[in-house]
């Protein structure tokens, strides 16, 4: 009888921790967040409403000029 008690408590005690851990989870999801004094080149997040990062915004490629090889041979000839 005293195994059964204990398993029951060991049960209720993981499910416990368990639901502790997916809250933390929950609770520790990088955020965005705006940040006014840094501008709109950067990006910031927040953790756990503790820590915030933030880093520049990755800029997005400007489409190179296509040319043919005979106008990139002329333009160095002169």
């Amino acid at each position: 009888m005293t195994i059964f008690r204990f398993r029951q408590k060991a049960l209720a005690i993981a499910l416990a921790l368990i639901a502790v851990a997916g809250a933390a989870l929950l609770l520790a999801r990088p955020q965005p967040i705006e940040s006014a004094v840094l501008g709109a080149d950067w990006e910031c997040t927040q953790t756990a409403f503790v820590l915030t990062t933030c880093a520049p915004r990755l800029q997005q490629a400007i489409p190179a000029v296509e040319t043919s090889r005979k106008d990139a041979i002329r333009a160095t000839r002169g």
